[in-house]
């Protein structure tokens, strides 16, 4: 029978390309919901959607991940995995479609989808192996044959239950498709759907229940140096400005992981191991606490921040001098004769941070962290354990959620990084920044206060200066200098004038080196230029 026919036969057919995609849209549900519920019995970074998410992070061009960070900031994972389900969706749609008249390709392309997403899975730097396939593997059997059986209440038949127009008691149905069929398991595959993935975010999310429940029972000790108290005046409370101290919740978050793991502080270890270590050792978090715990406030900062950008934050915090440690296994830097020349740290996720050897030996305060702002840290920021070093781009440098430490060399290892094109060596650069007024304001006539930050971590900010339009720089006031490792905050009062103006900072550090102009973007060691912003004075 050919299609026109069937038509006549079947008005009601001509709503089959829409069931048929809608079809393939509830199997795609169907196949993410039972990823998600046996997800939630292996680890939740074994779901489809986070292993897809992880492998397209790590195939992603350096310049697309600067501009997705640039232009979402830290929601770029959530646009990821929206941008993800999107395209899954239109690849269900597409299947439903072709289930239609194809019944057993459509399935087949959802066998696919689980294919792909138990190859990422098992793929990833954190993969336990073999064991991270089942998600998708059962997802996609769930929508394949979910899909088969939904298509197959939509062919057309010459007697149809339920069918077009066809009465109880009749003897003769007229042709048609199985509408009530199809809505009944449709309705069903909806609700079961629904239901399975409700119980897999259940299941994920108490996956983390031994890590939280060490967290909520750790209290940090006392620290044995604590940190010098901020000196009077190095806060300014300005309206508008960044607080000297960055409180937890408002700390940038830069990284690839799409899940924060969730790690059991109890459970942990660290390993030294490598290149000069002449005594390997595997610590435990007890081990650490057993230490003399330092404080000190140390300014971070990420090298995705654009001049003028939010990815900087000075915080309090507390842990164990990691050249100390690294002595006592018998590593020596550079300067006195060691073999390497690199300290490559890896997370639980499969992060590779590469930090240059000399840097965490030459006596500043480079930390194996365990808290942050008098708290344990967060999950986000590390927790249970995380590197800390002053003066280096965080990718160079901040590992959250570390798990090894090797020593080598830069010759004979790449990490992370460093294979998308980033620099090796990334000392952070002289920076400064207005925080008010902000781009685009009317302030009124009058004293305008123009008010920031500056940092040039290990170096420590000397000068800040502002100038008006294209006229001379003028000397702001400093806050009081914490350490050389925080930001300071200034402040100038502008005596603001009517009209269009363009304010710009500069900062002078301790070495004498003046804030470039020379615009930079951030690949692949950081941006350089100087922040300006707009504003109408009325």
């Amino acid at each position: 029978m050919t299609d026109d026919e069937k038509k006549r036969r079947d008005p009601g057919g001509r709503l089959r390309p829409a069931l048929g995609a809608l079809s393939g849209v509830l199997a795609g549900c169907a196949a993410l919901a039972v990823a998600e519920l046996v997800a939630g019995w292996v680890r939740p970074q074994a779901g489809p959607v986070i292993a897809v998410g992880g492998a397209a992070i790590d195939r992603t061009p350096t310049a697309v991940k600067s501009w997705a960070i640039r232009n979402f900031g830290t929601d770029d994972k959530l646009v990821l995995q929206l941008g993800i389900l999107a395209v899954l969706a239109l690849f269900a749609l597409a299947l439903g479609v072709l289930a239609l008249r194809h019944r057993r390709s459509g399935s087949a392309g959802v066998l696919l989808f689980g294919a792909v997403g138990a190859v990422a899975a098992i793929g990833r730097p954190d993969s336990t192996g073999l064991t991270d396939a089942p998600p998708s593997a059962a997802g996609a059997v769930a929508g394949a044959v979910l899909l088969y059986f939904l298509a197959g209440r939509l062919e057309f038949r010459e007697s149809a239950p339920g069918g077009a127009g066809g009465t109880e008691g009749e003897a003769s149905p007229r042709p048609g498709w199985d509408r009530r069929g199809f809505v009944l398991a449709a309705s069903a595959a909806a609700v079961a759907s629904a239901g399975a993935g409700a119980l897999g975010r259940v299941l994920n999310g108490s996956s983390g229940r031994d890590a939280v429940a060490s967290r909520a029972d750790l209290v940090l000790p006392a620290p044995g140096s604590p940190a010098p108290a901020v000196p009077k005046g190095a806060r300014l409370r300005l309206p508008g400005v960044s607080p000297f101290t960055t409180p937890n919740q408002d700390f940038y978050r830069v990284d690839t992981a799409l899940v924060v793991p969730k790690v059991d502080a109890t459970a942990w270890r660290l390993r030294i191991h490598g290149r000069g270590v002449a005594r390997p050792v595997t610590l435990t978090f007890d081990d650490l606490l057993r230490r003399e715990l330092i404080e000190r406030d140390i300014t971070l900062t990420c090298v995705s921040n654009e001049v003028g950008g939010p990815y900087v934050g000075n915080a309090g915090w507390t842990g164990v001098r990691l050249a100390d440690l690294l002595a006592e296994c018998g590593v020596r830097p550079p300067s006195g004769g060691g073999p390497a020349d690199q300290l490559v740290a890896r997370s639980v996720d499969g992060m590779t941070i590469g930090s240059p050897v000399e840097d965490v030996m030459d006596g500043r305060d480079a930390l194996l962290a365990v808290g942050m702002n008098g708290e344990p840290l967060p999950f986000a920021h590390g927790f249970p354990v995380r590197m800390v070093v002053p003066g280096l781009y965080g990718y160079v440098s901040a590992c959250k959620w570390i798990e090894d430490i090797e020593l080598t060399t830069f010759d004979a290892y790449d990490p992370y990084w460093v294979k998308r094109d980033w620099a090796r060596r990334a000392p952070i650069k002289t920076q400064s920044r207005i925080d008010t007024p902000k781009p685009f304001a009317r302030p009124r006539t009058g004293t305008v206060m123009v008010a920031g930050v500056a940092w040039a971590q290990h170096r420590g900010i000397d000068r800040v200066e502002v100038r008006v339009d294209d006229g001379p720089w003028q000397q702001a006031r400093l806050a009081a200098e914490d350490s050389r490792d925080t930001w300071r905050q200034w402040s100038f009062p502008w005596q603001a004038t009517k009209g269009g103006h363009t304010l710009t900072v500069r900062a002078t550090d301790r070495t004498g080196a003046v804030q470039t102009a020379e615009r930079a973007r951030t690949v692949p060691d950081g941006a350089s230029g100087r922040h300006s912003v707009v504003v109408t004075v009325d």
